[in-house]
């Protein structure tokens, strides 16, 4: 494992690379699903291209999660690039590069064959994986103001005809972007969000912070085109897995080089609000290398220190790859090698502090378009839990032999015909801790357009088998525009059946789902979803309602 990963680090290191960028986002949300695709609204998709990659927080980090297929002005027509498919209202955020060059601080098109000049619609910017290798987004030859945002209110209603709780979940989101204040090389991020529902908020007058959760929160200075200082809460694209930093990151550029420092606080690990006694540092190499036809290679190679109490928590090395350098083949990869243990010994309940070299998480996916009407992609992963010394120094025993959990994916995705479309998808995953690995399997076949009607019809079949249940889900959904670019509406029902091992119990469940979504002005939407599950005596329904104002 160690002559592979030095062999990784050398190869992508010893490339020779060039030219510099920053980071902009754009958000939008899911506003349909089908078996087929996942579609996602935004504000507007100039700065989007087919292939690009969109992402979904998970906590502190943003993940892979959809591939663009089609787009239209304000939405994307996506296929998901892992087994976990975002929900409906979910939000999802694009990336792209702002390339500039020396001089008065004016950028520049990152090659000639760039498209014309675009002036960026970034909404929101979040947590971020990578960024989408495929894009090339030119910036505004002036440093004007731009400001985008949204204020979303969203219900979460779950209710029963038993015993079960029902509940009532509000959470209402803010985020604001606003680039070139006044015109300067000032820029301000904030999103926000406050969640409570009719069980919690006792929890909430306690703690403010069980109901609130801010993301980001930061102001931004560019001096020139050469550096940068930020002062605040975000979580630095370059370092995917540090998470957020409450402090101050500054990176300087060397063409062709971007070094970087970051230095504050880690969040509280329980309600994400800010905590002085968690402090790290960091510092990262980046390089870029675009070629003549606008394809990328990213790489970053970074050291990271966190501490707790100023012990030493974690300290590790990470290394992150996106190369999108051969023709119709998109390639990421990352690695996380730990350099500090905290070794217990029973005999004597003490701990013992020592340097090693452990490979703690292993990530990579190759996206690969064989001709126009078949594209592949293949993900594998290696992961352990990973182990913050100091924070969970009461577990050190029973956390001394982390196991690693692998897991595989194979997806497929064939177009025999121009409004014809199926999908395959396979994934394995095993730790040795586990009775038996698990497995699933994914299928599905839509048309897009029946003749007549104008409606898109879809057909899915999901087999499962894990350690304690087998199972499998069937199903059929119709969707179609009622008012084209206004009005979306959606139908599915599904079949469920799952058998638990060493039970005689066993869950047959019929779902049906209803969704709505209206554009009443440009910026101004709400969404509507319901779903209920129907099982020999019980009924479980939940309702989904969104209203988004964009500015």
């Amino acid at each position: 494992m160690r002559y592979q990963l030095l062999i990784f680090i050398y190869a992508l290191m010893g490339l020779s690379l060039q030219g510099q960028t920053t980071v902009s986002a754009e958000e939008g949300s899911v506003s349909f699903i089908s078996s087929q695709s996942v579609y996602v609204k935004f504000q507007s998709t100039v700065n989007i291209k087919a292939g690009d990659t969109l992402f979904v927080r998970q906590g502190e980090q943003l993940i892979a999660s959809l591939i663009v297929r089609d787009l239209s002005s304000i939405s994307c027509v996506c296929m998901p690039v892992s087994s976990k498919t975002p929900a409906l209202g979910d939000k999802l955020y694009h990336y792209q590069r702002l390339a500039s060059v020396p001089g008065k601080g004016e950028p520049a098109p990152t090659s000639a064959d760039n498209q014309k000049e675009k002036k960026p619609d970034s909404i929101g910017a979040a947590p971020v994986l990578s960024v989408s290798p495929a894009t090339a987004v030119t910036k505004p030859k002036t440093s004007r103001q731009s400001i985008h945002g949204f204020f979303q209110v969203a219900s979460y209603t779950d209710f029963s005809n038993n015993s079960a709780t029902n509940s009532q979940r509000m959470k209402y989101t803010f985020s604001f972007n606003g680039r070139n204040l006044g015109n300067t090389n000032l820029s301000a991020e904030v999103y926000t969000s406050f969640n409570h529902s009719n069980q919690n908020w006792s929890e909430i007058q306690s703690n403010l912070f069980n109901g609130l959760k801010v993301y980001a929160l930061n102001l931004n200075y560019d001096f020139g085109t050469k550096a940068s200082l930020l002062l605040g809460r975000r979580i630095n694209s370059r370092l995917s897995n540090m998470g957020a930093n409450d402090g101050l990151q500054f990176e300087l550029r060397f063409k062709p080089l971007s070094i970087g420092i970051i230095a504050g606080f880690r969040p509280n690990y329980t309600d994400y609000s800010f905590d002085a006694s968690l402090f790290q540092l960091g510092a990262y190499l980046y390089n870029e290398y675009r070629s003549k036809k606008g394809r990328t290679m990213q790489t970053t190679l970074a050291f990271i220190n966190q501490t707790n109490n100023w012990n030493t928590d974690r300290r590790y090395l990470y290394l992150q790859h996106v190369n999108s350098l051969a023709k119709n083949l998109v390639f990421f990869g990352s690695f996380e090698l730990d350099l500090y243990k905290l070794a217990f010994n029973p005999t004597d309940s003490s701990y013992t502090p020592s340097n090693t070299f452990h490979p703690t998480n292993f990530y990579l996916s190759l996206n690969y378009r064989v001709i126009k009407q078949l594209s592949l992609s293949f993900s594998y992963s290696a992961r352990q839990n990973v182990i913050y010394y100091e924070t969970y120094k009461s577990l050190l025993d029973k956390l001394a032999d982390p196991q690693t959990l692998q897991g595989y994916s194979l997806q497929a995705m064939i177009r025999p015909a121009n409004k014809l479309a199926i999908g395959l998808t396979g994934a394995y995953r095993f730790e040795k801790a586990d009775p038996k690995p698990s497995k699933n399997f994914y299928g599905y076949i839509t048309y897009t357009q029946i003749p007549g009607i104008n409606v898109a019809a879809t057909a899915t079949v999901t087999i499962l088998q894990t350690s304690y249940i087998n199972g499998s889900i069937y199903g059929i959904g119709l969707s179609r525009d009622l008012v084209a670019g206004k009005l979306f509406a959606g139908l599915t029902y599904r079949y469920t059946d799952y058998k638990y091992y060493n039970s005689e119990f066993s869950a047959v469940q019929n779902v049906g789902e209803v969704s709505l979504s209206w554009r009443i002005w440009k910026k101004f939407s709400l969404s509507v979803y319901y779903e209920g599950t129907f099982e020999k005596s019980d009924q479980y329904n939940r309702v989904y309602a969104q209203l988004n104002l964009g500015f």
